[in-house]
This record gives structure tokens, C-alpha cells and sequence, in this order.
């Protein structure tokens, strides 16, 4: 990244013991919070983390030659007396605002996608179909937080020509924050749902913490929402008074019927071939289900933007990441492993998939979490999609403590299995399963439902 001393000052201040080294001579390559990974060249920032304390590797990043580092005040005792530094007050502060400076020399545009499903299938569709533009930069994995976007930032080299960021958030005001140092070109926002309502109280909050993406996005640029969503469109016009694109997703069957709508972008799904018709360009995607083929609708709306030109049939062959659109065969069954989370639509979204593949279906569903006082009734929903569907049999886990509200209401349906230990799982479905029969597995993230995916048959 190259960052001077005067660019620095600017946003960290005087450096302080700076002794010998001209203003000129002190550069750095790029900024670090990894001891592990720092380079001599790097510019260290000590951040603390709720498991860990950057001031307490200041001496292996020392004996790696770092030419100096930011610090905490108070932390100045930690250092040797011959070492310029930085004191600031909060360092994971300062580490957003060296984000931003970088952000500012990236001549590139910013794509940040945020939602309450499917912001990280999403991230990777984009960045697959914006590949005709050259090297795209991604979030690895969900690196959605404060840290995770910041390094992403950092990453970014000059070859690359697109950057695409994953947004999270756990309460208000963190995607005001994300947006505010990245100052993206284009939001996307995939949808809202009731993940984490058990944190922010109701739907209305969680739309509002979505809408921040849109606080700091540069004045020319373009949020995209799904359409239909009166609440979604309410709420953004007081954060965003720029142009807005909706995208629609509707099944084949609807093409004839429909009508052109000037203000929305309209694709067309056919499960059959899992095929999506835009704008008279057919798009061939190795992901089933709608809900995947809605998550490309934004990628396309996004290549749309860029200028991207599509020739009339597209082929993508998508990449899974862990526990998400994965399909595994062996000899006796074909598991679904959607196992990295799970929410409310998420869970209706598999299971909506999992019901058109042929012969018996299974579904190992782990309780989903952060839902507060609004669990058992989402809970109620899915077992009733669950009960009225063809779902040959549901192992339902949930801790001990909620086992016997649960078990009361399905004591009178046959299909359910509860448990409270992933042990006993692999066991039950052995049993149950014969060859050819599917099984679905998703549940929230503390469950590790990807640990008992190798003891199936």
C-alpha cells in the first residue's frame, strides 16, 4: 500500500519518539494486527479483542524489526526506548480510519452486500460473475465485522479491479460503521428477515440496521433491494435519497403473463434445469433452489451496473463454502449440507428445496438461536411446514431447557425425534435412511452439525 509518514499524521497524529528518522524516511508497506503475519516493513496496530491483546505481542513484532507500531495509551511502558510510535486512545479506531485511507487511494468500485440470509452466497455470486471485469477482491469466508471488512480493505492490491465486501452486524449502528469506512459504490441488501430479532426487538429495528449500509455510500451510487418489501422501502428512503433498484424473482410459468415493470428488475426461475431468464439472457447456475436463484438476481442487477455484457446462455458453476449449498453422495444417501446457520427463512428456504427431490426426506434441524421471546413461535412454523409436508422423519436438537416445551407440542406428531446432543443423531438417521433417501441438515452455528456429517451413511 505504500503509506507515508504525512499521510499518517493526518489521521493518527504526531508520532512520537521518532529520534533519528526523518520525516521522508519513514514508509510502510502495509498495516498489520497479526504478529504472526507482520512484515518489517508493516506498520503494527495492537488492537484488543475480546479473546486476545495485540499489546502482548509487541515484542515478537519487535524482533521482526517492525520500524514502529500503534499503541494504547498507557501501553508506552511496553516499548523499548529507541522505537517511533503512535499513542491513540482506541486503536481499533485508528485501525478503521487507516481502512478508510486506504479505501480512498483504491480507484476501484465498492460492492457492499449486507441481509438477514444468504449476504455471503451472494458475495461469492458476485464476485464469480464479475470475474469478466479481471482480478475481484472478496471478504474471505464471512469476514463481515469491523476487523473482517478492514483487512479485506488492507488486502486489496492494484491489480484487482473490483472490491466486494460482506457486511454483518450484531446490533445498530455496526453497518453505519462498516459503510462509513469502506464508502461503498454499491449496497446491496438481500432481504430482511427475523435473524438476531432476539438482539435488535423487532423487524422494523432490523430493517433499520440494514438501511446503515447506505449512510456513507457515495453520492452517485445505487442501493439494491428485493421488491415487495414495503417495509425495506420505507425505511431506506429516510437513510438514502439516491437511486434504488428492486429485483424480483418470479418461477417460469409467470413469464408469459407478466408485464414489464420499469422500475424493477425481473428474472424467471426454472427448477427443472435450474435456469434463470433476465432480460432475454439465460443463466445456467450450479446452485439449486430459488432462494439461490434469487441471491444470482443480485449479482446480475450488480453486473448490470458495472457494464457488464452477458452473451445469450451463461453457465456458473458456483463454489460452496462450507456448510452452505453443499451436496454430498455417498452409497446410501444424498445429504444437503446447509449446516453452517440457520434462521426462520433460511430453514423454510431447504426445506422448500429439499421437498422436490425424489424417493424418502430427512431433515436434521438444529434449534435456531438469537429469536428472544419470539423462538417458540418460529419454532411452531417450521414444525408445522414440517408436519404437513412429506418428510418422512425430522430429528429436531435443542438444549435441555426448552426439550420439554418442545416435546409437548409434537408429542402427537410421529415424524419428530428430539434431541439434545449431536452425538445421538448419527445413530438415529442410520437407522431410518435407505438408499436413495436425501437428508437436509441446518441448524445455528453453536450446534456444529458439520462434526456428524461424516458418521452418516
Amino acid at each position: 500500500m505504500d503509506l507515508s509518514l504525512l499521510e499518517l499524521k493526518h489521521v493518527l497524529g504526531d508520532i512520537k519518539n521518532l529520534g533519528d528518522w526523518g520525516i521522508n524516511s519513514l514508509n510502510f508497506e502495509n498495516i498489520s494486527i497479526d504478529s504472526r503475519t507482520c512484515l518489517k516493513n508493516d506498520l503494527f496496530i495492537a488492537i484488543k479483542g475480546k479473546n486476545f491483546d495485540g499489546h502482548s505481542f509487541l515484542p515478537e513484532v519487535l524482533n521482526k524489526g517492525v520500524k514502529s507500531v500503534v499503541i494504547k495509551e498507557g501501553m508506552q511502558k511496553l516499548l523499548p526506548a529507541n522505537i517511533p510510535y503512535w499513542v491513540v486512545n482506541d486503536t481499533l479506531e485508528a485501525f478503521q480510519k487507516l481502512t478508510l485511507l486506504k479505501r480512498k487511494k483504491l480507484n476501484i468500485p465498492v460492492i457492499a452486500i449486507t441481509g438477514s440470509v444468504g449476504k455471503t452466497t451472494t458475495k461469492e455470486m458476485v464476485g464469480e460473475v464479475l470475474k469478466k471485469l479481471g482480478k475481484i477482491k472478496l471478504s474471505h469466508a464471512n469476514f463481515n465485522n469491523e476487523i473482517g471488512v478492514g483487512l479485506t480493505i488492507l488486502a486489496t492490491d492494484k491489480e484487482d479491479k473490483v472490491l466486494v465486501l460482506e457486511m454483518g452486524m450484531r446490533g445498530i449502528g455496526q453497518i453505519e460503521n462498516l459503510s462509513k469506512y469502506s464508502e461503498p459504490d454499491i449496497a446491496v441488501i438481500t432481504n430482511i428477515g427475523t435473524a438476531h430479532i432476539g438482539l435488535l426487538g423487532s423487524k422494523k429495528n432490523i430493517t433499520n440496521a440494514k438501511c446503515e449500509i447506505s449512510k456513507f455510500l457515495k453520492p452517485k451510487g445505487v442501493v439494491i433491494i428485493p421488491a415487495n418489501d414495503f417495509l425495506l422501502e420505507e425505511t431506506l428512503r429516510e437513510y438514502w435519497k439516491g437511486r434504488v433498484v428492486k429485483v424480483e424473482l418470479l418461477n417460469i410459468q409467470n413469464h408469459k403473463e407478466s408485464f414489464k415493470k420499469d422500475n424493477i428488475l425481473l428474472g424467471f426461475y426454472d427448477p427443472s434445469n435450474k435456469t434463470i431468464l433476465i432480460e432475454e439472457n439465460t443463466f445456467e447456475i450450479s446452485f439449486e433452489g430459488f432462494h439461490n436463484a434469487s441471491n444470482f438476481l443480485f449479482a446480475y442487477a450488480v453486473a448490470k451496473e458495472l457494464g457488464i455484457n452477458f452473451a445469450s446462455l451463461n453457465k456458473f458453476d458456483f463454489v460452496s463454502l462450507g456448510g452452505r449449498n453443499k451436496i454430498l453422495k455417498s452409497v446410501k444417501t444424498t445429504i444437503y449440507d446447509e449446516s453452517y446457520n440457520a434462521s426462520p427463512e433460511s430453514v423454510k428456504a431447504c426445506i422448500k428445496n429439499l421437498l422436490e427431490k425424489p424417493r424418502n426426506k430427512f431433515f436434521i434441524f438444529g434449534s435456531m438461536q438469537e429469536l428472544g421471546k419470539e423462538s417458540e413461535k418460529y419454532h411452531k412454523e417450521i414444525f408445522n411446514l414440517i408436519n404437513n409436508s412429506d418428510i418422512e422423519k425430522c430429528l429436531f436438537i435443542c438444549d435441555k431447557e426448552n426439550e420439554k416445551n418442545y416435546t409437548n407440542y409434537l408429542k402427537d406428531k410421529k415424524k419428530f425425534l428430539v434431541l439434545n446432543n449431536i452425538k445421538d443423531v448419527p445413530q438415529e438417521i442410520n437407522k431410518s435412511t435407505k438408499k436413495g433417501d436425501s437428508i437436509l441438515i441446518k441448524g445455528s452455528r453453536c450446534w456444529q452439525l458439520e462434526k456428524i456429517i461424516e458418521l452418516i451413511n
